[in-house]
């Protein structure tokens, strides 16, 4: 497996990717959208995991100069178990170190535990704070 930055052929499979990771995706995170507005942003902070020439995990991270976001955070149900999480979030950390980030947050959607026990496998911690969003 290699992690590496995403490409622009890598669109369509990571399209399929995330239908199949995030079923119930709200209309505002529509995938090619995402994509188009993640590459003028950042873009060598947008990872693949592939094998075989086939995408099989993909993450999203970010840095506004404060914090460190991570988004997108997914693995092809065929490669669960297999450290293509753990290597992803792996890669983002050191990208978002790189860029001077000292610290990195990540939102969990209730009731998905199962990725919250990868992060607090991965020595993250949850933080009490409320959450907050508005849509433009």
């Amino acid at each position: 497996m290699e992690i590496r930055t995403y490409q622009t052929q890598d669109e369509e499979q990571v399209v399929e990717l995330w239908q199949l990771a995030f079923p119930d995706e709200p209309s505002w995170n529509e995938s090619r959208a995402l994509i188009r507005r993640k590459l003028d942003v950042q873009p060598e902070l947008f990872f693949v995991a592939v094998e075989d020439g086939k995408v099989i995990g993909s993450t999203i991270a970010g840095f506004d100069g404060v914090r460190g976001w991570v988004h997108k955070v997914a693995c092809h149900p065929d490669y669960l178990r297999r450290g293509v999480a753990k290597k992803l979030m792996s890669r983002a950390e050191a990208g978002l170190s790189e860029l001077g980030c000292t610290k990195l947050n990540i939102q969990v959607r209730a009731g998905n535990d199962r990725a919250v026990s990868l992060y607090e496998s991965l020595g993250y911690v949850t933080e009490p704070r409320t959450n907050l969003g508005k849509h433009l």
